[in-house]
């Protein structure tokens, strides 16, 4: 559950994913008093679940699921509600330290949130879905972009350029050539909504531009790589490259959020990360699943609920069904 911010949305599949059997988005999308009024615990009137109306309600005959995943301070009051309304049912599981609901069974915040309590997991990066069995099943296929050359591949994890200033683009497209100067094959990554400026300034510096056409290689490439270069511009991004077990440097740009920037610091103190300076960078780089630590958290809680049993015969991670509002990739 949250208000469709892609990166919150993407961290609670993750986790639900990770540990249940059936999965549903939900949206919330109060008006905007609501949404101001929603650090006092309010949520939209019309929301409400009671009759089974409202973003968060139940369908039809079902009753109130057995977790509730939620992120971002819209969604907050959302969760504490649900939790209310399911009397007490539904495990409810809150990521982020902002807006924390007292009554959440669970919340999840970064080293960073300095954020701690009897029912806070304190993760090392924000959960997300990529993990080591879509890692091993992209490792598997043949990579869908032709590298030649017989250079390092370097997966560059681009965003969608917008956050970077001209003098910001000078300094990434500097470091890029170096490494490409120096034998480095780069495989670039630029969001689908990427604008036609940007794609056409790496163009030039990059062996492999995804064109924003056709399926999306973000798997692929983080698959088929020896160490990646990450503009930081989120932390669900940098999490999910950290999750590859390669080199990650981060391209930090000048108007990075506040958030990211301390989390980029956190990384980098515990030898998590490297700043991207043209070079690949050598250090000790093992695999961060916070996702599957998250999980455990929850089912060391279910087990004493007696809820989430997985569906016997279960192999494989479930896949969100959609409810309301649009996919998210």
């Amino acid at each position: 559950m949250t208000d469709g911010d892609i990166d919150l949305e993407e961290q609670c599949l993750g986790v639900a994913e990770a540990v249940a059997d059936r999965v549903e988005r939900r949206r919330v999308a109060p008006r905007a008093l609501w949404r101001w009024l929603g650090v006092f615990g309010s949520i939209d009137p019309r929301d409400a679940p009671e009759g089974g109306a409202g973003p968060i309600a139940p369908r039809g005959d079902e009753t109130w699921p057995e977790l509730i995943v939620a992120a971002g301070p819209t969604a907050a009051p959302y969760l504490a509600r649900a939790k209310a309304a399911s009397g007490g049912r539904s495990l409810a599981v809150y990521i982020g330290a902002r807006g924390a609901p007292a009554t959440a069974d669970l919340v999840v915040a970064l080293e960073q949130d300095r954020f701690s309590g009897p029912n806070v997991v304190v993760a090392a990066a924000p959960p997300h879905r990529i993990g080591p069995v879509r890692l091993a099943a992209a490792r598997g296929g043949p990579a869908p972009f032709g590298v030649g050359g017989a250079g390092v591949r370097v997966g560059v994890m681009l965003g969608d350029g917008r956050a970077l200033s001209g003098e910001d683009l000078a300094r990434l497209l500097a470091g890029l050539t170096r490494l490409s100067d120096n034998g480095v094959s780069l495989v670039a990554r630029p969001a689908r909504d990427a604008p036609a400026t940007f794609r056409l300034a790496m163009r030039d510096v990059t062996h492999y531009l995804w064109d924003g056409e056709g399926a999306d290689p973000y798997i692929s490439v983080l698959a088929h790589v020896e160490a990646l270069v990450v503009v930081a511009t989120s932390t669900r991004v940098i999490s999910e490259a950290l999750s590859v077990g390669c080199p990650v440097m981060t391209f930090l740009p000048a108007t990075a959020p506040r958030r990211v920037r301390a989390f980029v610091d956190s990384l980098a103190r515990r030898g998590l990360i490297r700043p991207f300076v043209g070079r690949i960078e050598s250090y000790p780089h093992a695999p961060v699943d916070s996702t599957r630590d998250v999980a455990h958290a929850i089912h060391a809680l279910a087990a004493t609920r007696a809820v989430l049993r997985p569906d016997a015969g279960r192999t494989a991670r479930t896949r969100a069904r959609e409810t309301n509002g649009p996919a998210a990739r």
